[in-house]
């Protein structure tokens, strides 16, 4: 499955979640229990949210265009903060139903084999999840990774609602079922919270991981010379692309050709050393500096 492109685990990801969907409908069908109604309820967000993600993955993968001459690496971004809003208004929508049922306690039914649904539909989701991780760290893919988290929230939640289950079982006391429904809605309101930011934050150009600065810091000392300097190095995510500007200095009696010929050893060495890198050098003599955040240049 490593192999596999991003919309390929996206599509196995709707697959599964219709799965769980039957799954845990069928647990809260022959149970009655609220706390395995809102696990069905966060599973028909998993589905929305896979299917958006493969939406926006598709989006992401288009070629640069005469409109957006960067690409169009940033939709991920829009799938990450539209997951967490569908697991915020789920979270909701499960309290609602939980309030409704401590207010009115109804026994319980064919419990066990509502448990047995529950736990088969989490393997699904575990199992997914583990394999969309790796993915998405291979190829940093924020809708993807935004996806098996949700998976994951999903099967710590069928966990809980597993243990206050067998809870209900051993003591008899019902008003433990939508006690376990309200802490589920609790806890997926937090990663909702969570993917939102995240989110928002991507949108924002956010600066390259410390570790890839480091890389790019190595890179960079191997081109050291006297004559020859950096500064001005300015770095930005996109998605799953990354971003590098900055400024080398040289001797003003260089030639143009002699001088674009190390630029280029440069720009190719930096997005040797780092995979997705695009890298953009401009160059100065030694002796010259650029000015940024000039006052007029603020307003």
């Amino acid at each position: 499955m490593k192999s596999w492109p991003v919309s390929a685990y996206l599509k196995l990801s709707i697959a599964v979640a219709l799965a769980t969907i039957a799954l845990k409908t069928g647990a809260w069908w022959v149970s009655g229990s609220v706390s395995l109604l809102s696990d069905a309820l966060e599973s028909l967000v998993n589905l929305a949210g896979a299917m958006f993600a493969l939406a926006m993955v598709t989006i992401a993968a288009r070629p640069p265009d005469a409109e957006h001459p960067y690409g169009h690496h940033k939709a991920e971004y829009f799938s990450s903060g539209f997951e967490g809003v569908l697991i915020l208004a789920a979270a909701l929508g499960i309290a609602w139903a939980a309030v409704d049922r401590w207010l009115n306690p109804q026994p319980l039914e064919a419990v066990g084999l509502g448990i047995v649904l529950s736990v088969l539909s989490s393997a699904l989701n575990g199992g997914l999840a583990w394999s969309m991780f790796r993915k998405a760290r291979e190829v940093r893919s924020m809708a993807l990774e935004a996806d098996a988290r949700h998976l994951v929230t999903d099967v710590w939640t069928s966990a809980g609602v597993v243990a206050g289950l067998l809870g209900v079982l051993a003591t008899g006391w019902l008003w433990l079922d939508p006690l376990l429904a309200l802490v589920v809605a609790a806890n997926i309101a937090r990663e909702a919270v969570s993917l939102i930011r995240r989110s928002a934050d991507g949108l924002m150009d956010p600066a390259l991981e410390p570790e890839v600065l480091q890389q790019i810091n190595v890179v960079l000392a191997g081109f050291a010379h006297p004559t020859i300097r950096f500064d001005h190095v300015v770095t930005r995510r996109a998605g799953t692309r990354r971003f590098v500007d900055l400024h080398m200095h040289m001797p003003a009696s260089w030639s143009l050709g002699r001088a674009a010929a190390l630029r280029t050893s440069v720009e190719q060495a930096l997005m040797s050393g780092v995979p997705g890198l695009r890298a953009t050098i401009q160059l100065l003599p030694t002796d010259v500096e650029a000015h940024f955040d000039d006052e007029k240049d603020l307003i």
